[in-house]
């Protein structure tokens, strides 16, 4: 499964959404998702699952870059 991370990149500041940034990860749960980036300073705000018409539309976006964990 491919899930979207919306994160801040310094988990000591106050989110704010002009400096939210997004992540692609493929894992199997949310979970995976989380502990996996656990060792990283984000401060994550949000992790979506991507169903398929969703990944699509994703995948048209220069930023769109998958990460396997």
């Amino acid at each position: 499964m491919i899930y979207k991370v919306y994160y801040q990149e310094d988990r000591s500041e106050v989110p704010v959404r002009e400096k939210t940034k997004t992540l692609y990860v493929e894992a199997e749960t949310e979970r995976e998702v989380r502990q996996a980036l656990k060792s990283r300073p984000y401060n994550i705000e949000f992790v979506q699952k991507v169903n398929d018409n969703h990944l699509e539309y994703e995948k048209k976006s220069p930023n769109f870059n998958l990460e396997q964990l």
